[in-house]
């Protein structure tokens, strides 16, 4: 890279702060309360693994522990007839010097684990490999001078090497002194079981639209749409905020007043979102409108197979429109059907590089033929 210009940062969402920046963590005060309670009774593992669906603050969740344990001085063990003060809040005050070097890069005691720059890709890697594993020998070797505690983040756990997994366990299975280990995981099935195992999990939940908005004004995206947003995004602050920067609200809108139609469809309508996502350099809008579909034929299902209508309308008109396409059980039941084979075959047609435009359209005509039947 050139002098001055910056890495990329495969743990940042671009257009949004890095986690280490974020300071408030919402909508996760059960995960948080497990972790002061297992601190608070000095029952702290060595491992923990937080897991949950992308974009809910997992990341946000572990640079909150690794301030709050950096911060906080061990116990004496009571030598001097002070009972130690029980936590209440992993909050760590942004003046403390603690966070201004987390938030600089320059802690000593914490070490972060991602997916490497390649200097002659000049790309960052797919994966975690086993060399950013064993650079933590000498972050250990260093930062047991100090004899405080030491942290260590892995993001995500997901995108390690299988050597980087066994030679993690291994730390796993012998942790150096006073050395937590916090492994974020947005698909924990597919780790090591031995990793797993030695692990204490601390699960995340989709946000509520009232902790969506609220993580939406920290992260500075406005949007006067918190409750639809929080509906499109399935509770992501991290998928909310790319829906707001590639105005996704408004792509699911048009996809809505496109089928308010069927089984007729206005083809230039048709040929104009099919365009938008041909447009050179529109590779991340022609992966949200797939998604857009799939959410719109998910919903659709889901609304004829509970006779109820969604519990936040994200468009004008959508309620109606899926209660008249989905009448009966039978016609939900082939929304369904059409839904696994229009994913499929989206995927599949993305994965060989079909032409975008001819992807969208033969989508749209595939969801009016059924409306016809």
């Amino acid at each position: 890279m050139s002098t001055g210009e910056e890495l990329p940062e495969p743990d940042r969402l671009p257009g949004a702060p890095h986690p280490r920046e974020t300071l408030q963590l919402f909508g996760q005060s059960a995960a948080e309360a497990a972790f002061l309670e297992a601190f608070n009774a000095e029952r702290l593992h060595h491992g923990w693994l937080i897991t949950g669906p992308r974009g809910v603050g997992k990341a946000t969740l572990a640079w909150q522990i690794a301030r709050f344990l950096l911060a906080t001085p061990k116990s004496d063990g009571g030598l001097f007839g002070d009972a130690p003060q029980i936590a209440t809040s992993l909050q760590i005050d942004p003046e403390h010097p603690v966070a201004r070097r987390i938030q600089a890069g320059s802690e000593p005691g914490l070490f972060s684990v991602k997916r490497p720059y390649d200097e002659k890709t000049k790309k960052l890697k797919s994966q975690i490999t086993v060399d950013e594993i064993r650079k933590l020998k000498n972050f250990f070797a260093l930062s047991a001078a100090d004899g405080g505690r030491r942290v260590v983040i892995v993001d995500s756990a997901d995108e390690m090497n299988t050597s980087a997994a066994n030679a993690l366990l291994k730390l796993l299975e012998e942790p150096p002194a006073d050395t937590t280990i916090l492994l974020i995981s947005h698909q924990p099935s597919r780790l090591l079981p031995t990793i797993r195992s030695r692990c204490r999990e601390l699960r995340l939940t989709q946000l509520q639209p009232e902790d969506m908005a609220a993580a939406l004004a920290q992260a500075e995206v406005e949007t006067d749409a918190s409750a639809a947003m929080s509906e499109l995004s399935a509770g992501s602050i991290g998928d909310a905020i790319r829906l707001a920067q590639m105005e996704g609200l408004a792509t699911y809108t048009a996809l809505i007043s496109l089928f308010q139609d069927l089984p007729g469809l206005d083809r230039q309508r048709a040929l104009k979102l099919a365009d938008m996502a041909a447009a050179r350099g529109a590779d991340d809008r022609f992966e949200q409108l797939l998604n857009l579909i799939d959410l719109f034929l998910i919903r659709l299902a889901r609304t004829g197979a509970t006779g109820q209508p969604p519990a936040v309308e994200v468009a004008p008109g959508e309620a109606a429109l899926f209660a008249r396409l989905a009448p009966t059980v039978e016609k939900t039941r082939k929304w369904a059907e059409v839904a696994a084979e229009i994913t499929a075959r989206s995927r599949h047609g993305k994965s060989v590089n079909l032409d975008p435009a001819a992807l969208v359209l033969d989508t749209v005509w595939k969801i009016q033929q059924t409306a016809q039947t």
